[in-house]
């Protein structure tokens, strides 16, 4: 019953910053294309960024230029750098393989960035 487990989620103002990290117990991060995703309400989960094997990452919509993900220097750890964050950013965050495994997603971490 190993799961993605997301964590550094908080509420934030307008412009601030937050950090996402990511871990799972029973796979090898190193051996999958790792991905950020999340869902705010009314909306369909969409894609946020997602890193490669070698640890080239690549960033969907308003991720471009604000946010960086990457993997820890032992890549058993998937994070989010959130910088300059917007009220259209408050979401539930998930990690997931990329593309995603529909077996694999978790509880996710809460965002809320308040004006």
């Amino acid at each position: 019953q190993a799961q993605f487990v997301e964590s550094g989620g908080d509420l934030v103002q307008a412009g601030g910053s937050l950090r996402l990290s990511c871990t799972h117990s029973g796979i090898t991060f190193s051996r999958w294309v790792l991905g950020w995703y999340r869902q705010a309400p009314g909306n369909e989960r969409e894609s946020v960024a997602m890193i490669s094997k070698i640890g080239t990452p690549t960033y969907f919509g308003s991720a471009k230029g604000r946010f960086t993900i990457s993997r820890g220097a032992a890549n058993d750890t998937l994070y989010l750098q959130m910088n300059k964050l917007k009220p259209e950013d408050t979401a539930v965050y998930y990690c997931n393989i990329f593309p995603s495994e529909a077996d694999m997603w978790s509880q996710g971490t809460q965002v809320t960035v308040s004006s």
